[in-house]
């Protein structure tokens, strides 16, 4: 008799969306919340799991941040419904991010008008 057994590792994108402006690039993204865990099979059919972590990720730069198992597994159950991002360390180098208030030019360079249209940046 053959026993087919092994062990593997998975991600799994939960069900959680919310739009904010990312700390890191300064674009508009969607905020998505994903577990990834490991889990044993038999014969390719996945029996049980252990070792959940979750993971915050953005969608313009994927930028990620792990979260609190609680908070995580409170978003898997839907009992949370929006994070405060200012919480959140995604861990990236936050330059200043100059943004024109004129035609909306985002840079992380020293500029002190926009190269766009020539307008002071903020």
């Amino acid at each position: 008799m053959f026993l087919i057994f092994g062990i593997s590792q998975n991600e799994k994108q939960l069900n959680f969306d919310q739009l904010a402006i990312c700390k890191c690039c300064g674009k508009y993204g969607h905020v998505t919340v994903w577990m990834r865990y490991t889990y044993f099979m038999l014969f390719f059919i996945p029996l049980f799991k252990w070792g959940k972590h979750y993971y915050v990720r953005m969608s313009c730069c994927n930028a990620d941040s792990e979260i609190s198992p609680t908070l995580g597994h409170d978003i898997e159950a839907g009992n949370v419904t929006s994070l405060n991002l200012d919480d959140i360390d995604f861990g990236c180098n936050n330059k200043s991010i100059h943004r024109c208030s004129n035609c909306g030019f985002t840079t992380t360079e020293d500029f002190q008008f926009c190269p766009k249209c020539s307008k002071p940046l903020e």
